[in-house]
C-alpha cells in the first residue's frame, strides 16, 4: 500500500471535496480506513449499511481523491479492497 499523503485543494475543486466530506457514511468509511485496508463488504457489515450503498460512497470518495481501490481475489470471484490516499487535507481559500 502506497503511503497516504498530503492534498492541498482550491478553486472547483473544493466543492468535490466537500460533497465528499459532507455525508456522516463517507466520514465514517475515512475514518475506519484511517487504520486498515478493508473490503466494500467489511466496510459495510461495519457500519451496518448494505454493499451497494457503500459501493456507492466509496465512488464518491474515489472521485474526490479521499481514498483509492483495488481488486482482489476473493472466496467468492473477486473484492474491491480500500484504502486511504489521503492523510492530510489543506484547502487553499486564496
Amino acid at each position: 500500500m502506497v503511503e497516504p499523503k498530503e492534498l492541498v485543494v482550491s478553486d472547483s475543486n473544493v466543492a468535490v471535496i466537500a460533497k465528499a466530506l459532507a455525508s456522516e457514511t463517507r466520514w465514517q468509511i475515512l475514518k475506519l480506513l484511517s487504520s486498515q485496508k478493508l473490503d466494500v463488504s467489511q466496510i459495510a457489515e461495519k457500519l451496518n449499511q448494505t454493499e451497494a450503498n457503500i459501493s456507492a460512497q466509496v465512488k464518491i470518495l474515489e472521485k474526490a481523491h479521499l481514498i483509492t481501490s483495488n481488486y482482489e481475489p476473493g472466496a467468492h470471484g473477486v473484492k474491491k479492497v480500500c484504502a486511504p490516499a489521503v492523510k492530510k487535507l489543506i484547502i487553499k481559500i486564496t
